[in-house]
């Protein structure tokens, strides 16, 4: 992951923007049994690792931890405090870095264009697959379940992730239609393809 050396006012407001949007989406929650709910927080996971990508993202990222660890009820259900990085939702916020990263280095990594593919398979990869290694194990650590029933209950959730998903590759295709400066860097300077086959004029 190539860091840029400074970020400029853009990205700290790009930044923000999106940290917000993740706060938001936690407003969605879904209670499952085990601890682990159902939030619309994956979805703004997904958005950032594409349209920030994999530094610009992480760093959204940590700006909601970073508040959530001073007490501010940021996190799904309102939630805040040291106390949730030892519960069983732990390993899934770190999955939620480690999976921006690896969508940011699938999408933008040596392309200089928003191409179909790579966005479902970011979001797959990163999104969904990443974010459930990290945070299955942990899981299963603090509640005292066994890995593999942990593993097969969380099953329940990837019908919504794949939900997510798929939500998530349709705003960022259309907003790189609409505005690709928003996605910074080589996307928002060069003439853009969304695939091989469709030219979409860049916006300067």
């Amino acid at each position: 992951m190539s860091a840029p050396t400074r970020l400029d006012a853009r990205d700290l407001a790009r930044i923000a923007i999106f940290a917000a949007l993740i706060i938001a989406l936690g407003i969605v929650m879904v209670p499952v049994p085990g601890g682990v709910p159902i939030t619309g927080q994956t979805l703004g996971i997904m958005l950032a690792g594409i349209v920030l990508g994999a530094w610009r993202g992480s760093l959204a990222i940590l700006t909601v931890l970073a508040l959530a660890a001073v007490g501010l009820p940021v996190l799904t259900g309102g939630r805040g405090g040291l106390g949730v990085f030892v519960g069983p939702t732990a390993g899934y916020m770190l999955g939620w870095i480690a999976g921006v990263i690896v969508i940011g280095l699938i999408v933008r990594r040596g392309a200089s264009t928003l191409r179909v593919w790579r966005v479902v398979f970011g979001v797959l990869l990163g999104g969904i697959l990443v974010v459930y290694l990290f945070g299955v194990p942990v899981q299963a650590l603090v509640t005292g379940v066994d890995l593999l029933p942990t593993a097969v209950s969380s099953l329940v959730f990837l019908p919504g992730d794949l939900l997510k998903a798929a939500i998530a590759t349709g705003l960022s295709l259309a907003l790189y239609r609409a505005y690709p400066p928003a996605f910074g860097g080589a996307f928002g300077s060069h003439t853009t393809t969304t695939s091989d086959h469709a030219p979409v004029p860049s916006h300067r």
